[in-house]
């Protein structure tokens, strides 16, 4: 359900569940020999051979058995209308049949899962869902623990699709402690590896490492029963180890990742004959990834060392999709090893051995692996600028992804084809190559962040460069109201897809919005930052869309805002700290200053990009003032992400919780006492302080009292990692993933009684990471509060009691907006000489809806 080629080769997923209390023929296991060695179209005529011989016999249970396999390899083979009719035929005749007996109810199990798969494939994730509960049902009345947790963790793969995330975790979490209780078996160690690899994919990589361990363990400790001679116990042993590497590389732990891959090559399971058995895959593999490490980490003695090794092992698999992959996962390390004009010796160059690939799926008659060979051969054509050619191959690669319905890999080509014809010169079919490749990419949406462990996939690679190169282009070639519409269109857009694949889930709610129905004092600010320019589209209310940009190479633009995050550290000297506020504020608002005069502008609204995020608009200068001294300040990931209710002042009343003792490994907050009480004094509250600050407590108040306002006055952190977003509290730390369910307490998230306002009073953005502000977005959107009050780094507690203070102060006033509260707040600060510099009021930002 992703869109590239293997980055990360992963162990090969084909495998066919096997009954061996039905008497089968030889051509069910030539089929399944077949299909496990990714040779689909050949396993299809060997089973279609096989129901029509059992029919003939008036064997229903096998004729079913037959047609659900048949199923299966259609939809290997993308042909999915095939898949349909038979997946329907094998559960009209198992449905049909009186038989009652325990294998009857396997062979309905086993076809009701291969349903569900094909539903979740064509997009009725509810259905597949559906049909995955009656599988596991069915699977329990037959006694198969196998088929249960092959079920569970199938359901939970829907449940993320759907958005679900809890759910899936929990559903998963079920079967984990179902394994845990059994004793040490084979069937124990590949249950816990298919779980780690399915924790890996909703984005748990230290439970999924943690997971894979264990199973790693008991496969060794069975291995040590036997003398270390079961083939089967070697072949998992080989998988766990490349599913541990594949985690650790997730978690950007290269040397770890590149120890395990080295591990999986040690292990010899097959014999001389196999040159088709999963372990000399499962090798190949864990070369592959060890040859792609190296390239990334320059390591030129063991990519050396590798070419070989891999050239000879490749050469002697027979063809097969998993061979197909190899190839072309082989192609795409010599493309950049030739990219790099490192001097290596091999056989065959890249193009030659994609070349292979295409050869060998036509052979196979395997659509989608075809598919994939064609687009990457064009990829290379694209990069040594053959156009001609790259076009002709990226069109046959899209011709064949859209014949098979496989949307998926056509967004890839899409985009391909509106690079070429960019470079072709020819921008108005780039910018059609470039929208479907959008429009295909927004179809998908929930399958992009359901990782599929058989195919990796980058947000950042696949999906961020085409909604920019796309912006880019729209703002070359004219920057008409239409062309900056679609522009700010697809930034909102762009928002959202790193928010989902932030979550790993489709979780976000979209409405679009005008500002004129929501503020016509406010202007919404959009700048992008494209490869060689910052470009600035403002939304002003009843009026067209304005245009400027700053012709700026995107590293010197991102080494700048880097500076201004240095230069608010009260350490650097004002002069220069004012020098390079004064100069990004030139690239945002200098332009625009006399169209926001002129629309009387009270109320500034940034869609920040990229590492504009980590910055605070409050500290931009003029040359004379802030612009927190000229207007409110706001953030949103965009207006289609926006609660558009204002608080009620009539019933504003808080639930504030906070630590002031040292906690976990963080320091102490005194200062935290202070600001409680005197919040307390400006608004009603109820407060949970040190001891009585738990996520348990905070759920039952939540549950019982509705609080339009919560205050978190506690150590928090902003990650672009999900796993490291996350606020403190007595005992536990409260993930970005379980605010929806804390905040929107057992009223549901459709109460009208829900949170507006959320404060995070003394959290902080990771260190080092330039994305970290992302973590903050995830925060504020994922509460389900209409507004978030945050800060970017953590401020002396002392400055932050006072600021707190006077936001609520101002808050419970009339027609004092969020947004204005805290601008006057900051300026109540600044005006004191102790706390003039923005290091004090700065970092304190309002995320969502500013009224």
């Amino acid at each position: 359900m992703t869109i590239v080629v293997p980055a990360t080769a992963q162990q090969p997923p084909n495998s066919v569940d096997r009954f061996p209390s039905i008497s089968t023929t030889n051509l069910i296991e030539k089929g399944r020999i077949f299909y496990e060695a990714g040779k689909f179209s050949e396993a299809v005529k060997l089973w279609q051979n096989a129901a029509q011989d059992y029919a003939a016999k008036s064997d229903l249970l096998n004729q079913s058995l037959s047609l659900s396999y048949i199923s299966l390899a259609y939809q290997e083979l993308g042909l999915l209308p095939e898949a349909e009719t038979a997946i329907v035929s094998s559960l009209n005749l198992i449905n049909n049949s009186s038989l009652n007996t325990s294998a009857a109810a396997l062979v309905m199990a086993h076809t009701l899962n291969i349903q569900g798969r094909l539903q979740l494939v064509k997009g009725q994730t509810e259905s597949a869902l559906d049909t995955w509960k009656k599988a596991e049902i069915t699977y329990t009345k037959a006694g198969s623990e196998t088929g249960i947790l092959t079920t569970q963790i199938n359901q939970a793969q829907a449940l993320q699709t759907l958005g679900l995330y809890r759910r899936a975790k929990s559903t998963l979490e079920q079967a984990n402690q179902k394994l845990q209780s059994q004793p040490n078996s084979l069937l124990k160690a590949t249950g816990l590896r298919s779980l780690g690899v399915a924790l890996q994919a909703i984005g748990e990589l230290r439970e999924s490492q943690k997971i894979l361990e264990q199973s790693l363990t008991v496969t060794q400790q069975l291995q040590t029963q036997n003398s270390g001679t079961v083939t089967i116990e070697k072949q998992e042993l080989s998988a766990t180890l490349l599913s541990l590497g594949n985690t650790a590389r997730a978690l950007q732990d290269l040397k770890t990742a590149l120890a395990y891959y080295q591990k999986v090559t040690q292990v010899s399971t097959c014999s001389n004959n196999q040159n088709n058995c999963n372990t000399n895959y499962t090798q190949i593999q864990a070369l592959l990834n060890q040859l792609s490490l190296s390239i990334e980490s320059q390591e030129l003695a063991n990519i050396s060392t590798l070419l070989p090794e891999i050239e000879t092992q490749i050469s002697q698999l027979q063809p097969s999709r998993n061979t197909i992959y190899a190839l072309v996962n082989y192609a795409q390390s010599l493309t950049k090893i030739e990219a790099k004009k490192d001097k290596y010796t091999t056989k065959n160059s890249a193009a030659e051995i994609l070349a292979t690939a295409i050869q060998q799926a036509k052979e196979l008659q395997d659509l989608k692996a075809e598919s994939y060979s064609l687009g990457e051969l064009g990829k290379l054509y694209e990069k040594s600028a053959q156009w001609e050619e790259a076009q002709k191959l990226t069109r046959q690669a899209l011709m064949l992804a859209q014949g098979i319905n496989a949307d998926n890999i056509a967004a890839r080509w899409q985009w391909q084809l509106g690079r070429i014809y960019k470079q072709q010169g020819d921008m108005p079919r780039a910018i059609i190559a470039y929208s479907e490749s959008v429009k295909t990419l927004q179809s998908l949406r929930s399958d992009l962040v359901t990782i599929n462990p058989d195919v990796q996939f980058s947000y950042r690679q696949s999906v961020e460069p085409v909604y920019r190169e796309l912006v880019e282009l729209l703002l070359d070639s004219n920057p008409s109201q239409a062309n900056l519409k679609e522009a700010r269109r697809l930034i909102e857009a762009l928002q959202l897809a790193e928010l989902d694949n932030f979550f790993r889930e489709a979780c976000l709610d979209v409405k679009p919005q005008q500002i004129d129905e929501i503020d016509p004092q406010a202007a919404v600010v959009y700048p992008i930052i494209l490869a060689e320019r910052l470009a600035v589209i403002l939304s002003l209310p009843k009026q067209p869309l304005s245009y400027y940009e700053t012709k700026l190479p995107q590293s010197n633009l991102e080494t700048k805002l880097d500076e201004m995050l240095q230069s608010l550290n009260p350490a650097f000297s004002n002069q220069k700290r004012l020098r390079i506020s004064q100069e990004v504020y030139n690239w945002l608002i200098k332009p625009a200053e006399k169209e926001l005069a002129r629309n009387q502008i009270k109320t500034l609204v940034f869609v920040l990009d990229g590492t504009l995020r980590n910055l605070p608009m409050a500290a931009l200068y003029d040359g004379k003032q802030y612009l927190v001294e000229k207007y409110s300040i706001a953030i949103t990931p965009g207006l289609q992400l926006l609660e558009t209710r204002s608080l009620s002042r009539r019933k504003i009343k808080a639930l504030t919780a906070g630590l002031t003792d040292s906690r976990q490994g963080f320091s102490a907050l005194p200062g935290v006492k202070s600001e409680i009480d005197k919040i307390g004094l400006e608004i009603p509250s109820q407060v949970l302080l040190n001891q009585d600050f738990s996520e348990v407590n905070l759920q039952n108040q939540i549950n019982k009292t509705s609080f339009p306002v919560i205050h978190l006055a506690t150590h928090g952190q902003f990650s672009s990692n999900p796993e490291e977003t996350f606020i403190l509290t007595w005992n536990e730390k409260i993930n970005v993933r379980d605010f929806e369910k804390l905040l929107r307490g057992s009223k549901g998230k459709d109460d009208v009684n829900k949170v507006d306002l959320l404060v995070l009073s003394a959290c902080q953005t990771a260190a080092g990471d330039s994305r970290a502000a992302l973590g903050l977005a995830g925060v504020a959107v994922r509460s389900g509060a209409s507004s978030t009050l945050a800060t970017l780094w953590s401020v002396r507690d002392e400055s932050t009691a006072k600021l707190m203070a006077e936001f609520y102060r101002e808050l419970a006033q009339p027609n004092v907006s969020k947004a204005e509260a805290l601008r006057l707040s900051q300026l109540a600060l600044l005006k004191q000489p102790r706390y003039e510099h923005p290091f004090y009021w700065a970092p304190f930002i309002l995320v969502g809806n500013w009224l």
